[in-house]
């Protein structure tokens, strides 16, 4: 059994995600954390602590706190600069992103961050000269070199939560994976998106394993691996994963993926099957996973931190303990689980015997009923007094078949759009009960249609709402037999849902949408009704002749989609939703393999809508100036009031003193008040510039690949320069 090397407390309450370890004067590593009081904790057992500045020293000599004087929403550690030896600290907080040198106790730059830093990284990405500090925030990515000049800009669908660099290529340089909260695991080299995963909650966490392969932390508890864009494995449980991190902890040269749970829990997991081989507890949440040499040995130990402040290192497993990590008591659990599934297996070969004799009775009962033409029932199809009843056996005919079909509903007063999943059997069977798994449909990814006894049919229908447009497989398990069955077949099938399923055919006098982008694509037009005929639900194929028009209504409530083709390949997408024409168009280059393609846009709602952000955004960021200025007036008249007022108070002029602290007091009242009103303010321009930011991602997403990028660049650039008629130009044109 594995046991921790040493244990210590820090005595300080650790904010969840905010562990990271750096060596800020290039040989000792420090354990920083957040914690819940705005300050940065340092604990270096190697050195002496340090005052003055920002740092102030504890009770515990081997502790220094870092101020803050904000809540801290992000830490990071690495090097920021390549010729020296010393790591850098980033600290994010909801404004600011501080870039700290511990070492020499000073600031490298400190930057007003309006989108916020829900999370930091540090290293290289592509082609991108030196390290960077790389935040995410409110929909947008910044990275700021070693001087705080900005080299990296990009915006991404909703509020970052995770990060993490990896050479996802495997060409020798990092690109950037990012997490959000709309579910997606996004893959930038630079400020172009390699890749999209979709999963099923906010991505909490990130962290990189062996070459091209990452793990990941979902909000609702699942944690996973994924290689490139192929997932391996993942597991769900019913706490949630509050850090993740890659260590070798069995020593067989190949890292595991170590989890820390809410519930105090901590368990490493085999990368390649997903198999624990290690847990352990603290009485407490989780907090962070780091490894460092803490004790200056020369090897790496995994160092665990909880909320309550305590620390727990591992040292990596010998050899003769390889395989054995597990305690006793976990080797009985899992003797005891194999002696369970042995005893199902042993009912279930039991009800097959019992079948394979129910076999013979009924295939003798056949033979005397033909022999003596008398009627043969396929439910009934023992003679009367035998012992073998369907009431005990669940005999179905043997071409017995699950078939499944998929339909669009509009819907009426009683029910909402939906996709219909029609479930039945080819014959008189019942279906019984369906479990159907899916990812991101359904609450829990599972639901269980089980009818009442009295309204069992050949058939079920269940109404299937997907929340995005995107490809689901449905793992459909349905349970045949008879009315009076007491075991049932179970019959397996998977059947998957198109991207465009939550649409409808509709007439093509239809009125059409007055926003529309337009593009040339060098395909043929079958290759685009292929790809139509397979992304969308349709009763019959969809065939042209000359010109392509076709029509769907979204059942969501944003209204048609047109969707035409020229055959000289000139296309145009009518629609007034600005996300579904991003979505059609990238489905639309991913099948038929284009790299680049530049699109013309023409959204005038998005546009005027774009148009009052923009005011938004100005009038908020006037309201906050003056409000900095009048705060700023305000703290100087507190100084000379408190002087006056003590004055009085030594001199023993009670009523002027009296006087002088009611105005300090209205004073205050006025400051938090102030105050109260910029916070609000703040609110709202963070929600302004989260509606702008996505606003430039669906222009974005309107273009493919290098265009997409020019795209999200000159609008960076355009805004920068508060030129709003090229911010319009580009949004349309896809060019400055």
């Amino acid at each position: 059994m594995l046991v921790p090397i040493f244990t210590l407390k820090i005595n300080h309450r650790v904010n969840p995600h905010m562990v990271t370890v750096g060596r800020y004067n290039g040989k000792h590593t420090a354990l920083t954390c957040a914690t819940a009081a705005g300050k940065v904790l340092i604990h270096n057992p190697h050195m002496k602590t340090q005052q003055g500045g920002r740092l102030d020293s504890s009770a515990d000599s081997d502790i220094n706190l870092l101020s803050i004087n904000q809540q801290v929403s992000s830490v990071c550690a690495g090097r920021l600069n390549p010729s020296a030896t010393n790591d850098i600290l980033a600290v994010g907080t909801q404004t600011n992103l501080l870039a700290y040198d511990v070492d020499n106790n000073s600031d490298l730059f400190y930057k007003d961050t309006p989108d916020g830093a829900n999370a930091v990284a540090i290293g290289e990405l592509g082609e991108i000269p030196g390290p960077m500090v790389i935040m995410g925030g409110n929909c947008s990515l910044q990275g700021y070199d070693l001087e705080g000049n900005e080299n990296f800009w990009t915006v991404t669908g909703d509020n970052v939560c995770s990060l993490t660099l990896l050479d996802f290529t495997g060409n020798g340089q990092n690109e950037l994976i990012v997490g959000s909260e709309d579910f997606d695991i996004r893959v930038f080299r630079e400020d172009e998106i390699l890749a999209e995963m979709t999963e099923t909650e906010a991505i909490t966490c990130l962290c990189p394993m062996n070459n091209t392969r990452f793990g990941y932390a979902l909000a609702n508890g699942t944690v996973g691996v994924y290689d490139r864009t192929s997932r391996y494995w993942r597991i769900k449980s019913k706490n949630q994963a509050y850090t993740i991190h890659s260590f070798d902890l069995d020593s067989d040269g190949v890292p595991e993926l170590i989890t820390g749970w809410s519930n105090g829990k901590i368990d490493a997991r085999s990368d390649r099957t997903g198999e624990v081989i290690f847990k352990d507890n603290f009485t407490s949440a989780v907090a962070g996973i780091v490894q460092a040499d803490y004790r200056l040995d020369g090897s790496q130990q995994l160092l665990c931190v909880s909320t309550d402040g305590e620390v727990k290192g591992y040292n990596p497993a010998p050899r003769e303990m390889r395989g054995n990590l597990m305690d006793s008591n976990l080797e009985q659990d899992t003797i005891r689980e194999l002696g369970m599934r042995k005893q199902n297996l042993m009912m279930e070969l039991k009800n097959y015997d019992q079948n394979e004799k129910a076999g013979v009775v009924a295939a003798a009962a056949m033979q005397d009923a033909m022999q003596s033409r008398s009627k043969f029932s396929a439910e009934r199809p023992f003679p009367v007094g035998q012992e073998y009843d369907q009431e005990k056996m669940g005999v179905i005919p043997a071409a017995t078949q699950l078939q499944t079909t998929l339909t669009v509903n509009p819907g009426d007063d009683t029910k909402a759009p939906h996709v219909e999943l029609f479930i039945g059997t080819t014959n008189d069977t019942m279906v019984r009960a369906a479990l159907i798994f899916a990812e991101g449909i359904f609450e829990g990814e599972s639901h269980v249609i089980h009818p009442h006894p009295n309204a069992l049919s050949n058939c079920v229908r269940v109404p299937i709402i997907p929340p995005k447009d995107v490809p689901v497989d449905l793992h459909i398990k349905a349970f045949i037999g008879y009315k009076s069955s007491m075991q049932f077949h179970v019959f397996e099938l998977t059947r998957q849902l198109p991207r465009f399923s939550m649409y409808a055919p509709c007439r093509k006098d239809c009125p059409e949408p007055k926003s529309s982008c337009t593009f040339q694509i060098n395909e043929r037009m079958q290759r685009v009704l292929l790809w139509i005929n397979q992304s969308f639900l349709l009763q019959d194929d969809i065939d042209a002749e000359g010109s392509l028009n076709v029509a769907f209504m979204s059942l969501r409530g944003s209204g048609p989609l047109f969707l035409k083709m020229e055959p000289q390949g000139l296309m145009t997408i009518k629609t007034d939703d600005m996300d579904l024409a991003g979505d059609v168009i990238q489905a639309l280059c991913q099948f038929l393999n284009i790299d680049d393609m530049q699109v013309s846009a023409d959204f005038p709602d998005e546009m005027e809508k774009l148009r009052s952000i923009l005011v938004k955004v100005d009038e908020y960021h006037a309201v906050r100036q003056k409000l900095t200025a009048e705060m700023a007036d305000h703290s100087n008249l507190i100084r000379s009031m408190v002087v006056r007022a003590e004055d009085a108070r030594l001199m023993g002029d009670m009523k002027n003193m009296r006087r002088g602290y009611s105005e300090l007091y209205n004073m205050n009242r006025d400051l938090i008040n102030g105050y109260t009103i910029r916070c609000s303010n703040h609110q709202e321009l963070l929600a302004c510039l989260k509606q702008l930011n996505q606003v430039i991602q669906k222009a974005g997403r309107l273009r493919v690949g290098k265009y997409k990028t020019q795209v999200i660049s000159a609008c960076r650039a355009a805004i920068k320069s508060n030129n709003v008629s090229a911010l319009f130009k580009i949004m349309k044109t896809g060019a400055s």
